[in-house]
């Protein structure tokens, strides 16, 4: 059934989704949730068509500025750089942050095409340097890649005389040291306040 299978191999392009998971999600859709199928269908069809990206953040958005950036009550003083809409949504759901962001849309990667260029990085500087933001927060993943995304961006940033900082890394709330990897044991005892 010609159908079916385009839809398992729709579902494949999620990322962890091999064909054993995209096949029991079609057949569930099919068999067991119809109308769940046709929201899932609509939505992804409404949000293809309509999201676009902010024009002062560049995170996804229905409208040219979004949300976040519209609301004046945020600190326009701090500028927080993440890679993903995913880790914005995560720093909103702390509640620990009112300032503005940069999404990146991605980190440094020369293996897979993703440069300075891909990341947009003119517009963060343009953003960080409009003579509000006092502060950027480099908040890039701790993976290689996103360290020297940080790197980059911070001695850029640096180099234009703007205050920069980077998260905090150490050791998770709740854990116990001897089960804590010793590189963050490293970065905690290092970072120490």
């Amino acid at each position: 059934m010609q159908s079916l299978t385009a839809l398992i191999e729709a579902l494949r392009v999620l990322p962890g989704v091999g064909e054993k998971s995209a096949s029991r999600m079609a057949f569930h859709l099919l068999q067991r949730d119809r109308g769940g199928a046709m929201r899932l269908s609509q939505a992804l069809s409404g949000a293809v068509s309509h999201a676009m990206h902010c024009t002062c953040c560049n995170t996804f958005s229905d409208a040219p500025v979004c949300v976040t950036c519209a609301d004046e009550s945020r600190d326009r003083t701090k500028l927080c750089i993440i890679e993903t809409p995913a880790d914005q949504s995560a720093l909103e759901r702390s509640a620990a942050y009112k300032g503005y962001y940069f999404v990146l849309m991605g980190h440094l990667s020369p293996l897979d095409g993703m440069g300075a260029a891909q990341l947009n990085v003119q517009a963060l500087l343009k953003r960080a340097t409009d003579g509000v933001v006092t502060e950027v927060i480099l908040a890039t993943n701790f993976t290689a890649e996103g360290e020297a995304t940080s790197h980059l961006i911070g001695q850029t940033l640096k180099a234009k005389g703007i205050a920069v900082t980077r998260l905090a890394r150490g050791i998770p709330a709740g854990s116990e040291l001897e089960y804590v990897d010793l590189g963050t044991i490293a970065y905690a005892l290092s970072d120490r306040r």
